[in-house]
């Protein structure tokens, strides 16, 4: 098993950047693709980016292509997602979701507000 530990919400205005960071820890040699997702209020939680086990980015969400970048760092046991000029529209609990061993891992989400 896994777990999954976010960091890096905040409130920012409109235009600025924030980096959310998952720390993996547990059987890490285990997992496999990783990824971001949020949930607006209201909404259903939806796919942000996806990347590789070797840390290939495979997936934007057409919203936020172009302005997010997600990475990774094995040696570190991170996927690291970085936003450059939010929207209110990017306003969502961002959750940081693991493959491994076929189980899905999640972080319990962080919190991203952007303000006009």
């Amino acid at each position: 098993q896994v777990q999954l530990a976010e960091s890096g919400g905040g409130s920012v205005q409109t235009g600025g950047s924030l980096r959310l960071s998952c720390v993996i820890s547990g059987k890490t040699w285990t997992v496999g693709p990783g990824a971001w997702y949020r949930q607006a209020p209201g909404k259903e939680r939806e796919l942000v980016a996806r990347i590789t086990r070797g840390g290939v980015p495979r997936e934007y969400a057409v919203s936020v292509k172009g302005r997010f970048t997600i990475s990774r760092d094995n040696d570190k046991n991170r996927v690291d997602l970085q936003m450059d000029n939010l929207s209110p529209e990017d306003t969502a609990v961002y959750y940081c979701y693991a493959s491994a061993q076929e189980l899905d891992s999640w972080g319990q989400g962080t919190q991203v507000t952007v303000s006009e």
